[in-house]
């Protein structure tokens, strides 16, 4: 018989419980073709974020506007899905240079959890509600609970602790009726459905919550004017590597040669957005004063200094 292996919850239609009919007999098959049924549901997964588009941008745009110079985005999860959030929240220091003291990461179980399974540790409410008390977690961060069930006792104490302390909360998860959408201002909710292995939701719930993620952290980071014309504006050159990169946006963005572009960064001590400015005829001062009055943007500060610029 193909259905649900859990009773629901809540009212929660677990869908991603659901025993697939397309995948009942998965183990019979050629490895070819197992692989060409799995790659479809991946398919699948890419295109239910779709309809989730214009809630996944009042999420950034809210999340813009309250984090400031000081708020913090707030990872919270259990299992597959805390370590994808992990996976998201972490790329943001080096591709994008926030802050790496305003993100933090709530997991079930701890660290250890990452690397190894921790049986029980999702399962108290109170768990979750006590790690965002901990955190000191209030008006100007945004806390960003992921669960592709979306009944993690854990995610949703951390996600309705959070709400209560007057942050902007956001909700990830597949399944519709979910208790952790209740308790969250946005909630994103990604219909993957059933699982080529009933209940595996690091397959197609897990690639879902990784694109949604990325969509949102980037739409954030863009907004926050940390992206200038499709480049990591906001990226700082502490190593060789980031250096040449480094160089090769402000000759891009200038259209300098590769001498000229060095010499921007090093006199910028690795700003890119200051090397920019720079390479575009300002002084450091008049530079340093257009980023400071337009909070770092570097459009709207070219715009203001160099207006007749690209």
């Amino acid at each position: 018989m193909v259905g649900s292996m859990t009773k629901p919850e809540n009212n929660v239609r677990m869908l991603t419980e659901r025993v697939s009919a397309r995948y009942v007999d998965l183990d019979s098959w050629p490895i070819k073709d197992m692989l060409a049924a799995m790659y479809e549901g991946q398919l699948a997964a890419v295109a239910a974020v779709r309809p989730v588009l214009s809630d996944i941008a009042a999420a950034a745009e809210d999340a813009a506007r309250v984090l400031g110079h000081s708020g913090r985005l707030v990872y919270a999860g259990a299992g597959t899905s805390g370590r994808i959030g992990v996976q998201d929240g972490t790329e943001l220091p080096p591709t994008f240079d926030w802050p790496s003291e305003r993100v933090l990461f709530l997991m079930a179980g701890g660290f250890d959890a990452l690397v190894h399974s921790v049986e029980g540790a999702e399962d108290s409410e109170e768990n979750g509600a006590r790690a965002i008390r901990q955190a000191h977690v209030g008006a100007n961060d945004v806390v960003i609970g992921v669960a592709a069930s979306g009944t993690t006792p854990y995610t949703i104490g951390a996600l309705r602790a959070a709400r209560e302390a007057g942050a902007v909360t956001i909700a990830v998860t597949s399944n519709p009726g979910a208790p952790l959408l209740k308790v969250a201002k946005h909630p994103l909710l990604v219909k993957t459905g059933a699982e080529a292995i009933a209940g595996s939701t690091r397959m197609k719930a897990g690639t879902a919550q990784k694109i949604v993620l990325n969509l949102f952290s980037t739409a954030l980071m863009v907004k926050l004017g940390r992206v200038y014309r499709g480049l990591m504006v906001q990226m700082r050159a502490t190593n060789a590597k980031l250096r040449h990169r480094a160089e090769a946006i402000v000759r891009e963005i200038v259209g300098c040669n590769e001498e000229e572009g060095a010499r921007f960064v090093e006199q910028a001590d690795g700003d890119l957005k200051l090397a920019v400015l720079l390479g575009l005829g300002a002084d450091e001062a008049t530079a340093s004063a257009a980023l400071a009055r337009h909070e770092g943007n570097l459009r709207s500060a070219i715009a203001d200094i160099i207006p007749h610029h690209g």
